[in-house]
């Protein structure tokens, strides 16, 4: 069976405030590190990822709304960042205006999917698609490029209901846009060992979906939450923190199910 060049993960989540931008920054310098090129595409007109690894507004000349709208390819909106082999589409505000500008083009849906199909992109081992905390337009565009979603959960009471809701949203993009999407993995964050909660929490997401979540908790952490402020991703802000070395251990965990997945 003949496998794609590069993996196209897309980092989604309806609800907002549940570590996607963390994960995708910390995931893919992770990965970065272990020798794999990585390319981000930041896909939330907050731009935090962006941020996150030291790309200033005023240097966003080109961004993910440029690739989206088709003006310009992979190659000529893609920043390097000061991780070696990491490199970012970074957004910009612009991209609220996008759903309006290509509604009602009939290839509204593929406009990533298409530019990531270009001899560009394929050079890249993993590419990390950060979504917008909605489902919307640019959400759409993510999930019917992906090869796979994963998935940041929060560990707190209403968790599972908001999985439940995300579920629901991939099935849909199976049956419409992307029957081939899989999702990659949960991955539980800001898990504080010290509630009783966030224990259960854990419990009752692995009762319910086994295999699917990953063994790594990413624990509530205050130098993983002061990176971005500086520029950087936690794992250069302060390798040896508990939350650094949580994403190490995700990106081995999530290179492990890759090597599983080639095999089968």
């Amino acid at each position: 069976m003949a496998y794609e060049k590069n993996r196209i993960i897309t980092i989604a989540n309806q609800k907002g405030g549940v570590g996607k931008t963390t994960t995708a920054i910390n995931l893919a310098t992770a990965l970065a590190a272990i020798g794999e090129r990585v390319l981000i595409v930041d896909l939330d007109p907050q731009g935090n990822a962006s941020t996150g690894l030291g790309i200033e507004r005023k240097n966003r000349k080109l961004s993910s709304y440029d690739l989206l709208i088709g003006t310009h390819t992979v190659d000529e909106t893609a920043v390097e960042t000061a991780v070696p082999n990491l490199s970012i589409i970074p957004s910009t505000l612009d991209l609220l205006g996008l759903e309006m500008e290509i509604s009602q083009k009939t290839d509204r849906a593929f406009r990533l999917k298409n530019a990531l199909a270009s001899p560009e992109a394929l050079g890249y081992s993993y590419v990390l698609v950060d979504c917008p905390p909605s489902f919307n337009l640019l959400t759409m565009n993510a999930m019917a490029a992906a090869h796979s979603i994963l998935v940041p959960l929060q560990c707190e009471f209403f968790a599972l209901e908001g999985l439940s809701q995300l579920l629901e949203t991939i099935s849909q993009v199976r049956r419409s846009l992307n029957p081939t999407l899989d999702i990659q993995g949960i991955v539980l964050t800001m898990f504080d060992s010290r509630n009783n909660l966030a224990q259960q929490v854990v419990s009752d997401v692995r009762t319910h979906l086994g295999e699917k979540v990953y063994h790594t908790l990413i624990p509530r952490n205050v130098r993983v939450s002061e990176a971005p402020s500086y520029g950087k991703p936690a794992i250069l802000y302060d390798l040896k923190c508990a939350g650094s070395q949580a994403y190490l251990q995700l990106a081995s965990e999530v290179i492990q199910r890759e090597r599983q997945r080639k095999a089968a």
